[in-house]
């Protein structure tokens, strides 16, 4: 089963909890925060303030996507601000392992992704501490870019590791998703599609624009 998972980067920032609380009602099980600490990234974004004031606006599950360094400083402060998913980039991270085991430790849910230079291969040693597989389809730090089709390739790879080791963790995507590159993406495996100005946007609703990104895969799921 496709998901879409909006991104509140794109979001208007001075209406957050109202653009979460049309997410929801739209039918999304998630959403993500993008936090960035303007090293790792060239950009800042959003601190745990952000996720404590959107908790209790919606039941939804708060994915928060950590593009900082030394992740484990924060863990336990976005945790207890109500993340329930806590998504580290494998670059980021010394020990990565050791990451994903102290996220588990807080009673939250670990992913972890790929930046578009880093191969597929290197977080294999993680498969059975994450509950989620990002690649990243475009360079992380802005909202807005290009499609990267080359980490088409990415995706598949990561797909024939899991069936091999007899694995169904879900892949997600994150970036450059919209009506002309979701079907491609779902073909190569992914299920979880991140998406932030094609959701929000001023060409349509929420639940229209993502109500149009599931449309445009149906049908479009590898074997």
């Amino acid at each position: 089963m496709v998901r879409i998972v909006p991104s509140i980067l794109s979001a208007d920032f001075a209406r957050l909890g109202e653009q979460a609380r049309e997410a929801e009602a739209a039918g999304v099980e998630a959403i993500q925060i993008d936090v960035m600490d303007g090293q790792f990234v060239p950009n800042i974004t959003f601190g745990p303030g952000v996720v404590a004031a959107i908790r209790p606006l919606v039941s939804l599950t708060l994915e928060v996507h950590l593009m900082i360094i030394e992740p484990d400083r924060f863990l336990a402060v976005f945790a207890e601000a109500g993340a329930d998913r806590l998504i580290v980039h494998q670059e980021a991270c010394d020990d990565l392992r050791g990451t994903l085991e102290s996220i588990r430790s807080l009673g939250v849910r670990a992913g972890v992704t790929l930046s578009p230079e880093t191969p597929a291969a290197v977080i294999r040693e993680a498969f059975d501490l994450v509950d989620l597989i990002q690649v990243m389809t475009v360079h992380p730090g802005f909202g807005g870019q290009d499609f990267l089709f080359d980490q088409l390739t990415k995706i598949r790879e990561i797909r024939e590791m899991l069936a091999a080791d007899g694995l169904e963790i879900p892949i997600g995507v994150d970036g450059g998703v919209d009506t002309t590159t979701a079907p491609q993406i779902v073909a190569a495996g992914a299920r979880a599609l991140v998406s932030g100005s094609s959701v929000y946007n001023q060409r349509a609703t929420v639940a229209e624009n993502i109500a149009a990104l599931l449309a445009s895969v149906e049908g479009a799921e590898a074997d």
